[in-house]
């Protein structure tokens, strides 16, 4: 059975310091656009990090979509540099390096594509639908 996007939406924001915010309310809107209030703070967190990454790392303007499916939600970051991220084993007393670990556990999946022109695209995907919590009997 083949998906079919029902909604999309993409903005580009540039290598500032402030674009990580400008990510996070981006993805907010559209999410509560779409009724889909449960997702906000999780999709809230992963953008922040790509966005993060993006700025630190690529230092290039960045293109955050969002896109809606059936039963799915998928974020993705584009940047100019070839470099995928990398997953460390941040210590205890470390400021950083937890990242792409909140991304793997607040996502069903994510990943990395990079194009023959050397673009980047970090993603992750959400089930749009609520968790059912369990019956108790």
């Amino acid at each position: 059975m083949r998906q079919t996007t029902s909604w999309s939406h993409e903005t580009v924001l540039a290598a500032g310091a402030v674009s990580a915010s400008k990510a996070r309310e981006f993805v907010r809107v559209h999410l509560v656009e779409h009724h889909l209030p449960h997702l906000v703070e999780d999709v809230r967190l992963v953008v922040s990090e790509f966005a993060t990454n993006a700025v630190t790392h690529a230092g290039t303007p960045f293109t955050v979509v969002l896109l809606g499916e059936d039963r799915l939600v998928l974020l993705t970051v584009r940047d100019g540099s070839p470099s995928p991220p990398v997953q460390v084993a941040a210590q205890a007393m470390d400021t950083g390096g937890r990242g792409l670990f909140i991304v793997d556990m607040l996502s069903r999946d994510w990943g990395v594509d990079i194009s023959p022109d050397g673009v980047k695209s970090v993603w992750a995907a959400f089930d749009s639908y609520p968790a059912v919590a369990p019956t108790t009997c």
